[in-house]
C-alpha cells in the first residue's frame, strides 16, 4: 500500500474513501461528538449491550424516550468506507448520466432519464448489453414510465449486488471502466453481516420496549453508508410509527438533496419518516482531511449558509408533516433563532404540539433557557444526555461550552429564568409538586 493508506488497491479507490492513517482515530479534532474507535469485535458486541442497556433505561424513565446509537460502534469502519464509496459512485454515475442527457441543472428528483437512451448508454460505455439491462428495468416497475429517476437507479443497487457479476462505471478521471464493489474478503463479509445483526438487534428492542433509536451522523466519508443503513432499517421498522431516526448534517452541501430523495422514498414506499436535524459536529477536522488528502470540502463555506440549509431542510420536512402526517422531526438546535424559525412555521402549517410529529433536543446541562419555555409550552423537548468514563466525557462536555459562544450571557438569562420558575411554583403552592 501506498504511505498514506492501509487497503491494497487503495490507489484505485475514490480519495475520499481511502483509509488514512493520519486520520485513522477520529477522535483527533473533533468538536462536539463522542466517536469510537474499532478494536475488535468483541468491543463491538459490549458496545452494543451498552446501547442496551440504555434503551431499556429509556423506557423505564419516560414515554416516547429515545435512544441514540452510533454504527462506527457497532462494525469495522473499514466496511462503511467501501459501502460509502460504492453508493457515491453508483449516485456520481446517475448524475453523469443525466448530464449527458441535458439534465445537469436539474433539481436531484427532477432528474429522469429515459429508459431507452439510458439502455444505449450502458451498452456503448460497455457496462450492459441491451439484454442485460433490459432485464435490471424488469419486475419492479423500473422504467415503466418509460424514464427512471434517482430512486429507481438506487433500488438497482440493491438486487445488482446481490448477484456474482460485478457492475462497471466509468472511472471519471481515467475513462477507464471499474468494478463498483470492490470484492470482500470472507472476514469483511463477516463484519458486515454482524454489524447488521447488532442493528437489528437494538431496533427490535426498541420497538418492544417503545423507545424511539436515533441513528447519529458520523464524519462524512462514513454518512452514505450509515445513511443507507438506517434507512433499511427505517423501511422495516418505521411501518406503523417513526422508531428509527435518521440524522442530518446541515453543513453539508448536499443535505437538502439528501433528505429531499429519503422523504421522497418514504412517500412511495409507504413508512414513517424520522429524523433529527443537527448542524453538524465534525467541521475542523472534515477540513483538515479534504486539504490534506485533496478532494472537495463537504462542508458549507459559512455559518450562515448552514443556517440556511437547516431551516431549507426543516422546512421541507414541516411541510410534509403537514401533507402526509408521516413524518416526524427532532429540531436538535441550541440556536434560539431555529427555535422560533419552527414554532412560527408549526403555527402557520397548523402542526399541533400535541400530535408530538416535532419536538426539540438540548444538551443535559445547556440552554435550559430554550428547553424549558418550550416544555411548559406543551412541546415535546428532549435533553440530549452524554454518559461514559468521567475522563471521555469531561472534554466533551468542555468542547461543547467551548462551542456555545456566549454561553456566560446566556448562564445570567438561565439564572434568572429559574428564579423567575421557582417563584411562579411558591406562588402557585406547585415547587414539590411531580407533574410540575
Amino acid at each position: 500500500p501506498s504511505p498514506s493508506s492501509s487497503t491494497p488497491g487503495a490507489e484505485q479507490r475514490e480519495k475520499q474513501y481511502r483509509a488514512h492513517r493520519e486520520f485513522a482515530d477520529r477522535r483527533g479534532g473533533v468538536i462536539s461528538a463522542r466517536t469510537y474507535f474499532y478494536a475488535d469485535e468483541a468491543k463491538c458486541d459490549q458496545h452494543m449491550e451498552t446501547f442496551l442497556r440504555c434503551i431499556d433505561a429509556s423506557s423505564g424513565s419516560s414515554e416516547d424516550g429515545f435512544s441514540a446509537i452510533k454504527l462506527t460502534a457497532l462494525g469495522r469502519p473499514q466496511f462503511l468506507l467501501q459501502f460509502s464509496e460504492v453508493l457515491v459512485k453508483w449516485r456520481r454515475f446517475f448524475h453523469q448520466m443525466a448530464a449527458e442527457q441535458g439534465q445537469a441543472e436539474r433539481a436531484v428528483l427532477e432528474m429522469k432519464l429515459e429508459a431507452e437512451k439510458l439502455q444505449e448508454a450502458l451498452a456503448n460505455l460497455g457496462i450492459a448489453t441491451k439484454a442485460e439491462s433490459q432485464h435490471w428495468f424488469t419486475g419492479k416497475n423500473l422504467g415503466m414510465s418509460g424514464t427512471v429517476d434517482l430512486l429507481d437507479w438506487n433500488s438497482l443497487i440493491d438486487s445488482r449486488t446481490k448477484l456474482s457479476k460485478l457492475l462497471l462505471v466509468p472511472n471519471m478521471q481515467t475513462g477507464q471502466l471499474e468494478p463498483l464493489l470492490s470484492r470482500f474478503t470472507e472476514e469483511e463479509d463477516l463484519q458486515m453481516k454482524r454489524m447488521l445483526q447488532r442493528m437489528d438487534v437494538l431496533a427490535k428492542r426498541a420497538t418492544e420496549k417503545g423507545v424511539r433509536l436515533m441513528v447519529d451522523a458520523e464524519q462524512s466519508y462514513f454518512q452514505p453508508a450509515i445513511s443507507r443503513l438506517a434507512l433499511e432499517m427505517q423501511r422495516r421498522f418505521n411501518r406503523d410509527r417513526a422508531v428509527i431516526f435518521n440524522t442530518y448534517q446541515c453543513y453539508l452541501k448536499e443535505a437538502y438533496d439528501n433528505v429531499t430523495v429519503d422523504v421522497e422514498l418514504s412517500r412511495r414506499e409507504g413508512w414513517h419518516f424520522g429524523t433529527k436535524l443537527v448542524r453538524g459536529a465534525y467541521m475542523d477536522q472534515e477540513r483538515k482531511r479534504a486539504a490534506r488528502i485533496g478532494y472537495e470540502d463537504p462542508i458549507n463555506p459559512t455559518y450562515e449558509k448552514t443556517n440556511e440549509m437547516y431551516h431549507k431542510c426543516l422546512n421541507y420536512i414541516l411541510e410534509e408533516i403537514k401533507h402526509n402526517r408521516k413524518a416526524s422531526v427532532m429540531v436538535a438546535s441550541h440556536n434560539e433563532d431555529t427555535v422560533k424559525f419552527t414554532l412560527r412555521r408549526m403555527a402557520e402549517l397548523g402542526i399541533h404540539p400535541s400530535e408530538k410529529k416535532v419536538c426539540f433536543g438540548q444538551l443535559l446541562g445547556m440552554c435550559d433557557q430554550i428547553t424549558f419555555p418550550l416544555g411548559q409550552a406543551g412541546f415535546p423537548v428532549y435533553k440530549y444526555v452524554p454518559y461514559g468514563p468521567v475522563k471521555e466525557v469531561l472534554p466533551y462536555l468542555s468542547r461543547r461550552a467551548q462551542e456555545n459562544r456566549g454561553f456566560m450571557q446566556r448562564a445570567n438569562q438561565e439564572r434568572d429564568l429559574l428564579w423567575r420558575e421557582v417563584k411562579r411554583r411558591l406562588l402557585a403552592g406547585t415547587l414539590f409538586s411531580p407533574n410540575h
